[in-house]
């Protein structure tokens, strides 16, 4: 198996996994929160997915999906532009609200972004260091392996959430 087809498998997983979680749900049920401070199914899948947008548009030289294809707008959720959910207050996670079928385009288009890059990717660019903010610096593998990671768990969040509403 190659790094892109690993990455391939990896990212259409946390795909597969944000749009069962989302499908078939009210917009009202996508923002339940099971505790008053609890992140809804809504915001769990956005962040996911905003954090996938960010970190590889950066990583790859692109423009993140959020802003080139009109999803700030449609999503209208009064945030700054690159606002990607980390570290929201409660009050900033009541204000992701959205259908079913929005998430699910963003899902999409970011998913389809990611392959497209991911795809070329060989085991040499995994080095590539990425961010020198930290010590030691972020090479690209690192990178991915932190935005799997975190989509996964984002995601299990949000299907964990699903099973509470739907049982």
């Amino acid at each position: 198996m190659t790094p892109a087809e690993l990455l391939t498998d990896s990212f259409g997983r946390i795909r597969d996994g944000a749009l069962a979680a989302i499908d078939g749900l009210s917009e009202e049920q996508l923002a339940h929160r099971v505790a008053p401070d609890a992140n809804s199914i809504a915001w769990l899948v956005w962040h996911a997915s905003r954090v996938q947008d960010d970190h590889l548009a950066d990583a790859a030289g692109l423009q993140q999906v959020w802003a080139a294809r009109g999803f700030i707008e449609h999503f209208d959720l009064d945030l700054d532009e690159d606002d990607t959910g980390y570290g929201h207050t409660s009050a900033q996670v009541a204000k992701v609200r959205a259908p079913a079928e929005l998430l699910a385009r963003y899902v999409e288009a970011v998913h389809h972004q990611t392959l497209a890059w991911v795809g070329g990717l060989a085991a040499e660019d995994l080095d590539r260091v990425v961010d020198t903010s930290w010590e030691p610096p972020v090479t690209l593998g690192v990178r991915l392996v932190s935005v799997v990671d975190d989509g996964t768990q984002h995601i299990g969040q949000a299907a964990y959430v699903r099973g509470l509403l739907t049982a």
